[in-house]
């Protein structure tokens, strides 16, 4: 993902943190104009009045704009850093996405280096050992795993679950976003249908040709 790319997407992913927290803002000074004194349609006169006031001053923010050109280019400006601190600040408040986002070069590199637990079968052999009698394991478990033991502790000791992803990856290894394992809710991780053959492959495996060399 190039830079150009990330800006917008984090634009793109800020403008919609946005919309909605302002939509949220907008229901709940609604819904404060509900009267708890009264009942019936009385009690709800507050909430209506609200309703209207929002309406007109979208209503009148509209010729005012169409008078003001200028007006949507400084809100413009306005829409874009404040969707921009938005993104950055749920990135942030993310403790596993923000790392990701960070280090994306350093993984475009880390996926070029030598597999944290030596070939792609071994490090298959590794998760599956790590998996137990679950169906999945965590990123964030297996790098805690790769950064202890002393083989792959020095490798992996400045990786970020960005660069163990990379790693996977780089191996035919998929990483899903949201996988749900034991230690925590869903999360980047490693299925384990992913890393053991479907009897399917293994009969055509098992019956497939042997050829002389």
């Amino acid at each position: 993902m190039t830079r150009l790319s990330r800006a917008a997407d984090r634009l793109a992913t800020g403008s919609n943190l946005l919309t909605r927290r302002l939509l949220a803002r907008a229901a709940a000074w609604c819904a404060r104009g509900r009267r708890t004194d009264l009942t019936g349609w009385k009690a709800i006169l507050g909430i209506i009045l609200r309703v209207l006031l929002l309406a007109l001053g979208a209503y009148l923010a509209a010729p005012i704009v169409r008078a003001l050109p200028w007006l949507l280019w400084l809100l413009t400006g306005w829409w874009l850093c404040a969707a921009w601190r938005a993104a950055r600040k749920a990135a942030a408040d993310s403790p596993e996405e923000a790392p990701e986002e960070a280090s994306e070069e350093a993984s475009e590199e880390a996926s070029e280096e030598v597999p944290a637990d030596g070939d792609g079968e071994t490090l298959r052999a590794f998760l599956l050992e790590l998996m137990g009698t679950g169906s999945a394991v965590h990123l964030r478990t297996v790098l805690d795993h790769l950064q202890k033991r002393p083989p792959t502790a020095a490798l992996t000791a400045r990786w970020t679950i960005a660069d163990l992803r990379s790693c996977l990856e780089a191996h035919g290894i998929p990483v899903h976003p949201k996988v749900k394992a034991a230690g925590g809710g869903p999360t980047r991780g490693v299925r384990r249908v992913d890393l053991t053959p479907s009897p399917t492959d293994a009969q055509e495996t098992s019956t497939a040709p042997s050829t002389a060399a």
